[in-house]
C-alpha cells in the first residue's frame, strides 16, 4: 500500500484563506448580528444590493461566490423581515429583482461603518506598500481563480492547459 500525499492544511493557500475570512467575516458579524438579527449572508445580500439595486437572487449568488441556496434562504428571510422589496423586472416580467427596502437601507447605513472600522483595525498593522501588494495580491489571486474556475481549465491530473 502506498503512502498517501500529505497536505499540510496550516501551509495549504486556499485553507489558510478560508479561515482568514470566517475569522474576519465572524468578527464584522459579532457588531450586527446581534443588534440587527442579521446573518453573514444576510448581510452580504444586503451589501450587494445597497450597490446594485434590482438584481435577481441569482445574480447576487453570482456576484458574492455564494451558494445560490443560501442566498435563496437569506432572500426569504430578509423578506420576511422588510429589510428587501421583490418586484418584477420591468424589461422581463419573468424575472423578479429585488432591492432594500426603506427598513433595509437604514439598516445598511448604520452597518457600513461598523464595517470599516473592523476593515480599518484589521489593516492598521500593514504600512501603505503593504496595503498596495496585499490589494494587487487579491486582486490577481481572484483573476486567475475565475480562469481555473472555468469549465476545461484543468484535465484529470490537475494541470492548467498553459494559462
Amino acid at each position: 500500500m502506498t503512502a498517501l500525499p500529505k497536505l499540510e492544511l496550516d501551509r495549504f493557500l486556499p485553507y489558510r484563506l478560508s479561515i482568514l475570512s470566517n475569522l474576519i467575516s465572524s468578527v464584522i458579524a459579532s457588531s450586527y448580528s446581534e443588534r440587527f438579527g442579521l446573518s453573514i449572508p444576510e448581510w452580504r445580500v444586503m451589501a450587494v444590493l445597497a450597490i446594485e439595486p434590482g438584481l435577481s437572487a441569482a445574480e447576487v449568488a453570482e456576484r458574492t461566490a455564494m451558494d445560490k441556496v443560501a442566498v435563496s434562504r437569506a432572500v426569504g428571510r430578509l423578506l420576511g423581515k422588510r429589510h428587501l422589496e421583490r418586484s418584477m423586472a420591468t424589461h422581463d416580467r419573468r424575472r423578479s429583482v429585488l432591492q432594500l427596502s426603506a427598513e433595509g437601507s437604514r439598516i445598511y447605513a448604520e452597518v457600513v461603518p461598523l464595517a470599516l472600522d473592523h476593515e480599518r483595525a484589521l489593516l492598521e498593522v500593514l504600512g501603505e506598500t503593504d496595503r498596495l501588494a496585499l490589494e494587487r495580491i487579491i486582486m490577481t489571486l481572484l483573476a486567475r481563480a475565475r480562469t481555473l474556475g472555468q469549465p476545461g481549465a484543468f484535465d484529470q491530473r490537475g494541470n492548467d492547459h498553459g494559462r
